[in-house]
């Protein structure tokens, strides 16, 4: 009886608590990415904890992607060693991403493994279309998502200016 009422306690604590789980929702802890970069070596996301992240999943042929990339590089220019940027592309075609990237100048991580939608982090991430991001604190939990423009760098200046001091 004693046992039986042990294990009942326990499983209510594992029920009722708040234990963050790996999800895509606000508070969930985002799933881990572990792609090759440009150069075929792979980065896990995981890797750059202890920064603020931006997991940006574009797309050279994506002209919405493409048009966010100056605000993007302005951000990141901003907060040199504590914004990272996490980029994993849609692209199938080696040429075009890495022309893309070079075109426009990104310095910031750049992943994929060339599967488009069958990629592990698309179906991880359930893309549908891109841009698409999330913005993840050192921890790795998700804090904000399909944030652009001013509403995003005003979230970032919120959690980095006051570290500036």
């Amino acid at each position: 009886m004693k046992k039986t009422l042990l294990i009942l306690a326990f499983l209510c604590s594992v029920l009722n608590s708040n234990a963050q789980v790996v999800g895509l929702e606000v508070g969930d802890i985002a799933p881990e990415i572990d792609l090759p970069d440009t150069k075929g070596i792979n980065v896990a996301l995981t890797s750059l904890r202890g920064d603020l992240v931006l997991i940006d999943f574009w797309a050279s042929w994506c002209g919405p992607c493409t048009k966010e990339h100056p605000e993007l590089i302005k951000l990141y220019n901003t907060y040199p060693g504590k914004l990272s940027i996490y980029s994993v592309s849609m692209d199938t075609k080696k040429p075009l991403w890495l022309g893309a990237i070079a075109k426009q100048k990104l310095p910031w991580i750049q992943v994929s493994d060339l599967k488009y939608w069958k990629s592990p982090a698309a179906v991880d991430y359930m893309l549908q279309s891109v841009p698409l991001n999330f913005l993840i604190d050192k921890n790795g939990i998700i804090l904000a998502k399909n944030i652009h423009g001013s509403a995003l760098n005003e979230m970032v200046k919120s959690i980095l200016a006051p570290q500036q001091n």
